[in-house]
């Protein structure tokens, strides 16, 4: 007979940023759907705002979720989208207050821990579990070629692609297989980071990263066969279970830093069929002020409705960020919001396109989507991503720039020219089918996710159940 508290209990602990923490979540509560409590482990940082936005938003996480948090060792005042720094101050307090709060739980019978799920770029987590006796399970959140890039390390540099820092050593394009899309070496997601000094970081965390990688029972992807089967055959350890969407388990979208706007859906409710844009640039850019100024004439230009999401930092400019004018020309017809539903946005009728940064959660909640894109990268994986888009799928365009900026007359042509391109709208809705059908049983992705479900369950009975 099993004991009455034998149920399976996951730690989660994701990379302390927005497009981490989501996906992240969605797994989490995938698996609380499933009958599998999980303890999910933010920063004090993020903790509170998570729960700041769910008590604005006035709702409530299942019973099965637990959200508990740790210091991340930063002041309050001290910067978190500096990555590297955050990073490194994480190497130094995760390990000790993880293995605390392991310590903790499994000194009750019905709290014990069946494995931890850690994303990739916290692989110190999974090292704290491995070394307690617990099994670690890696969680990649954006795609699959991505991680075959870091993968791919020593042969770029046996093949003298890149040199021991990362930096590129030949100006060319490179396939990591015949079959996979060409990447350019200088747009290496540790070659995007930020100065040189930080992408050497980078490049050095990767490393470890991966070495780290090898301790794991599963490593598991936010991605789907349809949308990068080379990937997946080039590293077949990489297990697809996505999309991670909301929609998939029929709940609301969980984890966001910032209170969504969800007037926003009752605006979109008034707009034709097909005719908005919708912009929005991720949690990370950061727009200067002429380039800031240019998106909202060009916005302006089409004379189109638009919903564009407007974080409060999205510009260095605070004061008077707008041009002269704006927000009186636009009313009625563009709708500014400070942070926005996506998943339920971008699935609303009266939505045409999609104007993104391209971060990999907003890139496959489009593709689910069937809407095209217009891409607008700003950093890291941002580059491979549109390259997918624009090269591979085909389902969008990229904007051109002079002298670093992107245009108003860039901005109103671009968008014109999407949205009067059948054949790429058809590519787009023809992709979605494929990507929705990965996730139902029959789905290689579903078939991936019950597997992972009748391990932690056999585990967990495995470990805890007792003869009666």
């Amino acid at each position: 007979m099993q004991h009455m508290g034998n149920v399976p209990h996951v730690l989660a602990v994701p990379f302390p940023a927005q497009g981490h923490v989501i996906p992240l979540m969605e797994f989490a509560l995938c698996l609380v759907n499933q009958g599998i409590k999980v303890t999910f482990v933010n920063t004090e940082f993020n903790h509170e705002r998570v729960i700041k936005s769910l008590s604005e938003a006035e709702e409530d996480v299942p019973d099965m979720l637990h959200l508990v948090s740790i210091p991340d060792g930063l002041e309050p005042w001290e910067d978190r989208n500096d990555l590297i720094k955050l990073t490194h101050v994480l190497l130094e307090v995760v390990p000790v207050k993880l293995k605390s709060l392991i310590e903790k739980l499994n000194q009750s019978e019905n709290e014990k821990l069946t494995c931890v799920v850690a994303d990739y770029s916290m692989g110190c987590a999974v090292e704290v579990a491995v070394k307690m006796g617990l099994n670690g399970v890696a969680f990649w959140p954006a795609a699959a070629a991505l991680l075959a890039q870091l993968f791919s390390i020593p042969k770029l540099m046996d093949d003298g692609i890149i040199d021991s820092t990362g930096a590129p050593l030949k100006n060319e394009m490179v396939k990591l297989s015949p079959n996979m899309l060409a990447m350019d070496p200088a747009h290496f997601v540790w070659n995007c980071i930020a100065d040189a000094n930080a992408n050497r970081n980078a490049f050095e965390l990767t490393i470890k990263n991966n070495r780290i990688i090898g301790m794991v029972e599963f490593l598991i992807c936010n991605s789907t066969d349809e949308l990068e089967i080379e990937a997946f055959t080039l590293y077949p350890e990489i297990l697809p279970i996505g999309p991670l969407l909301a929609r998939n388990r029929l709940g609301n979208s969980v984890g966001h830093f910032w209170p969504e706007d969800s007037d926003c859906l009752t605006w979109l409710d008034k707009q034709p069929p097909q005719s908005v844009i919708y912009v929005a640039f991720g949690s990370f850019t950061v727009f200067d002020q002429t380039q800031f100024r240019e998106l909202a004439m060009g916005l302006e230009l089409t004379n189109m409705p638009f919903l564009w999401v407007v974080r409060q930092d999205l510009t260095k400019e605070t004061e008077h960020a707008y041009p002269e004018g704006f927000e009186d020309r636009i009313r009625g017809r563009g709708r500014l919001a400070g942070w926005a539903p996506q998943q339920k946005v971008l699935s609303h009728p009266s939505v045409a396109c999609f104007l993104s940064h391209c971060g990999w959660n907003s890139t496959i909640e489009g593709v689910s989507n069937g809407l095209p894109f217009l891409c607008w990268p700003y950093f890291a994986d941002q580059f491979l991503n549109q390259s997918y888009i624009c090269d591979v799928w085909k389902v969008g365009l990229g904007f051109t720039q002079k002298n670093g900026i992107v245009g108003r007359c860039e901005i109103k042509s671009k968008i014109e020219q999407i949205l009067a391109d059948e054949e790429l709208k058809t590519r787009a809705l023809a992709l979605k089918a494929k990507v929705v059908n990965s996730v139902k049983e029959e789905g290689r992705s579903g078939k991936n996710f019950n597997n992972f479900i009748k391990w932690i369950k056999d585990h967990s009975c495995s470990e805890k159940a007792l003869v009666d």
